[in-house]
């Protein structure tokens, strides 16, 4: 861990690099096939935290949680049709408003998914000074004195949404998934919108006087699948592995068969995909592959870019850059699931790196296997930035001492209907997994809790997850000793906020 001695006295600028839907497997650390040289490079002059998960396997709650440092349950934030709208009652300073306090520069470019524009017609930036989002101003993801695409390149946004009008809602139906070669020029994308503005910040708009809190995030790997030419041209069918399937046809006694079973669109949406990838040749399931990770590629390539160009201006020395993503991507396995909305390990687990010359060089090219989360990264950072420590917050210091026995992700459906699912919990843990479900809506869960159920899985032995060992008898020490940890690290965690009330102050939670 960073000792407090080898600190570098002055503030590092923050690099903040993120992606939508990347597998943690997905980075070249984890799989020679891929080629991403930037983060393949940030691996080794920085941390790889190996065990890192998300706090809920979709874009809101997760993004949310990460950003505010709570659990999404603690937010109420538990689906994509959730969100914070109320500027007076946030629950603490996300991320950017800290550093912004903390006294950065703070530039924001691409995705955040606040949704707080549903409520309120000129939502705020939260702590970003500067502002760039590849979308329309009416997509409900306009902030206030944002540069938005759809205003400054809208033939270019339109010629994007033309290529990709047939690919459903978020671009997650099957023809999504299976994708093009793109016709549209890179830049025209919303992604390489977003990276040419972030490229022009840095050229024109950094302030000497400050350190910098940069932020570049993506919408991509997540599907729509329409990838540039050269970067599919990276990768050789013929190296692309077919998906792994198990020995089953269908989940029983899981909480992705309970869900499925309560929500009629969710089934229908996996039926639809599974009858299409039945059908194709392996060929034609290894291009889905392959375009997957041409995405990772291509937001690799920006990356690069943008610190070529930082390193340009200086503004590499004495810098942390951090690399993450949301959550994952299931990409057709346990017979043909796409997208996440489910704590399998391909939906839960992230990359997460910390890397850049803020780090003593005895840390460079290590691997952490600590059970890391996203919601570490506000206490770590705002430690760095010089902040006073929340103790309220469930996360702790990437780079310091103190240890979780276990990781923790919630699931409460995909929210697409007007009642949520009965929470599904997992306790992760670098060789055991433990999921708790309750069938039905969340409405019903009181009077369902004898219906309790449960997923036991041996990591080390079953990594893909396609042998349920709950029930059996011989694993009983190892499920109680889980559920109990999950059970306290739960009510350890609610009772600290984000509300607490005591005589002592928040001294109490020393």
């Amino acid at each position: 861990m960073l000792n407090k001695t080898e600190m570098v006295p002055t503030r590092p600028n923050i690099i903040f690099f993120m992606t939508d839907q990347q597998r943690w497997d997905c980075i070249g650390r984890y799989n020679r096939h891929i080629h991403t040289p930037t983060i393949d490079k940030l691996a080794d002059q920085g941390i790889v935290y190996s065990q890192a998960v998300c706090q809920a396997p979709m874009c809101v709650p997760s993004r949310s949680s990460m950003m505010f440092g709570y659990y999404p349950s603690q937010l109420g934030v538990r689906t994509n049709h959730g969100g914070l709208y109320d500027e007076d009652r946030l629950p603490s300073d996300p991320l950017p408003e800290l550093m912004r306090k903390a006294g950065y520069q703070t530039a924001g470019f691409g995705k955040t998914h606040w949704n707080h524009g549903v409520k309120n017609p000129a939502p705020s930036t939260r702590g970003f000074e500067v502002r760039s989002v590849g979308l329309a101003r009416d997509s409900g993801h306009y902030e206030d004195g944002a540069v938005m695409m759809g205003d400054v390149e809208p033939d270019g946004l339109a010629a994007y949404h033309e290529e990709t009008k047939d690919y459903g809602g978020g671009e997650e139906n099957a023809n999504g998934y299976i994708g093009c070669t793109s016709q549209v020029p890179m830049h025209l994308h919303r992604d390489g919108w977003v990276a040419e503005q972030c490229l022009k910040f840095i050229d024109e708009g950094l302030d000497s006087t400050r350190p910098l809190f940069l932020y570049l995030s993506f919408l991509k790997p997540h599907a729509g699948f329409n990838v540039p030419k050269e970067f599919e041209d990276l990768y050789d069918i013929r190296d692309i592995p077919d998906i792994p399937q198990p020995p089953w046809e269908a989940e029983q006694d899981t909480h992705l068969a309970a869900t499925d079973e309560l929500i009629e669109s969710n089934r229908h949406n996996y039926m639809d995909k599974r009858l299409v990838w039945e059908s194709m040749t392996p060929e034609q399931r290894k291009r889905t592959t392959l375009r997957y990770w041409a995405n990772c590629s291509w937001l690799d390539h920006y990356f690069g870019q943008a610190l070529e160009k930082l390193e340009e201006k200086g503004r590499l020395d004495n810098t942390l850059i951090v690399f993450v993503s949301d959550h994952g991507e299931m990409l057709g396995e346990r017979r043909y699931r796409f997208s996440k909305y489910c704590l399998y390990d391909s939906s839960v687990r992230v990359p997460m790196i910390l890397s850049g010359t803020f780090l003593p060089a005895s840390l460079h090219g290590t691997v952490d296997d600590r059970p890391a989360e996203l919601v570490d990264l506000v206490p770590t950072l705002s430690r760095i930035a010089g902040l006073p420590r929340n103790v309220q917050l469930p996360g702790l210091d990437l780079l310091g001492e103190q240890r979780r026995l276990g990781t923790f992700c919630e699931f409460h459906g995909k929210g697409s209907t007007p009642h949520h699912a009965a929470p599904a919990l997992m306790w992760r843990k670098q060789d055991w997994k433990l999921i708790l479900y309750t069938p039905g809506t969340i409405g019903d869960a009181i009077g369902n809790i004898s219906k309790l159920q449960g997923e036991l899985y041996d990591l080390a032995t079953d990594p893909e997850e396609w042998n349920n060992l709950y029930a059996d008898g011989s694993y009983a020490a190892i499920r109680e000793r889980m559920t109990a940890e999950l059970l306290m690290h739960l009510a350890c965690i609610w009772s600290r906020g984000p509300l607490f009330y005591d005589r002592h102050g928040l001294e109490a939670l020393q």
